[in-house]
């Protein structure tokens, strides 16, 4: 699959470049996105050099699409699909740096991701899962604004470089309105 720049009105979605590394490196010295991302922990430079580099082989293969998020020239995280089966289905994941939180800059690129998921000339998809560490209330928080349904709790489902934890599961269906729906893990 060949890459697709994604815009928003003050973003721009965009494959990694050599000049992205330092703030890759930076931004995932995050104890929360080490805590809740499956990236490498300690994350290294060469880890970030080698996420750079696998981006676009990843496109290649049609089954992980990442994208960073740019605002202006800053890079302020990373989003994407997983996993994605070739019969319909996809699993959104993202991160956005402590810097950049609390902008609603993730729910801008994350719907630009959605809409061009679902959409016809992108991927087409009839369901998009989010899945997340149990406990991971700030991203769980955007998932429902962006209209996810929550449908449970995967026990020691979710593997990464410190182990298994159980993970909270989340669908949006093409056909699925997008209205915050109620979600029992954050309601209580």
């Amino acid at each position: 699959m060949e890459p697709v720049s994604l815009r928003t009105s003050r973003l721009e979605l965009t494959l990694p470049d050599a000049d992205d590394v330092d703030a890759l490196f930076e931004a995932c010295q995050d104890a929360d996105i080490q805590r809740f991302t499956p990236i490498p922990s300690p994350y290294r430079r060469s880890d970030a050099e080698a996420f750079v580099e696998r981006v676009p082989l990843d496109w290649e293969s049609g089954v992980h699409l990442t994208w960073v998020i740019r605002e202006g020239v800053r890079l302020i995280g990373t989003i994407g699909f997983y996993r994605v089966d070739g019969k319909g289905a996809g699993e959104i994941g993202y991160w956005i740096a402590p810097d950049a939180r609390g902008g609603g800059h993730l729910r801008e690129a994350a719907r630009a991701v959605i809409d061009w998921g679902f959409g016809s000339e992108g991927l087409g998809l009839v369901r998009i899962e989010w899945r997340a560490v149990a406990g991971n209330v700030a991203s769980a928080r955007v998932a429902r604004a962006l209209g996810f349904r929550y449908e449970g709790l995967l026990r020691q489902a979710l593997a990464g470089p410190r182990g298994r934890d159980d993970g909270w599961i989340a669908g949006l269906l093409a056909s699925d309105d997008r209205m915050p729906q109620p979600w029992p893990v954050l309601d209580a």
